[in-house]
C-alpha cells in the first residue's frame, strides 16, 4: 500500500476478502488527514461496494486512488481499478436479492460516476463527491 502526502493517494490491495476492510480504513484515514472527514463515511461505503465488485468479478490486484480537490475545487475524485476489462453493469435488484445494489448506491450517492479503460489494462470505475463548504 502506498499513501502519499500530496493531492493524490493510492493503494493496491490483493484480491482477498480483507481488501474491503483495508480499503475502507485507508480512505477514511486519508480523508481525515486531508481535513475532509465529512466525506469519510460515504467515500468508504462507496469504495467498499466497488472493491467488493472487483473481488467478485475480477482476479488480481485492486487499486484505489483518491484525488484531493485543488485549492478552489469542490470535488473529490475516487477511483477503483481492477484487471478485468469488462465494465460493470447496473442491475435492478429484486427485494429478495442479496446483491446487485452497489452501482445503484454509487450512482445515487455521488455527483457523477463512470468507467474507463485502466492505465495498463483492465478498467477503472470512478465517482465524484462534492466537498461541503
Amino acid at each position: 500500500m502506498t499513501d502519499t502526502d500530496g493531492d493524490c493517494a493510492e493503494w493496491t490491495f490483493p484480491a482477498e476478502p480483507g481488501a474491503v476492510r483495508a480499503a475502507r480504513a485507508a480512505v477514511r484515514g486519508r480523508l481525515r488527514a486531508w481535513d475532509l472527514g465529512s466525506l469519510a463515511d460515504i467515500a468508504a461505503l462507496l469504495v467498499s461496494e466497488l472493491v467488493t465488485n472487483s473481488l467478485r468479478h475480477a482476479t488480481g490486484p485492486i487499486g484505489v486512488r483518491l484525488v484531493r480537490p485543488l485549492a478552489f475545487g469542490d470535488v473529490l475524485l475516487v477511483e477503483v481499478s481492477d484487471p478485468l476489462p469488462d465494465p460493470p453493469r447496473e442491475r435492478t435488484a429484486h427485494l429478495e436479492d442479496e446483491s446487485g445494489r452497489g452501482l445503484q448506491l454509487v450512482a445515487h450517492s455521488s455527483r457523477r460516476w463512470g468507467t474507463r479503460p485502466g492505465r495498463n489494462a483492465g478498467k477503472t470505475v470512478w465517482f465524484e463527491l462534492v466537498v461541503p463548504e
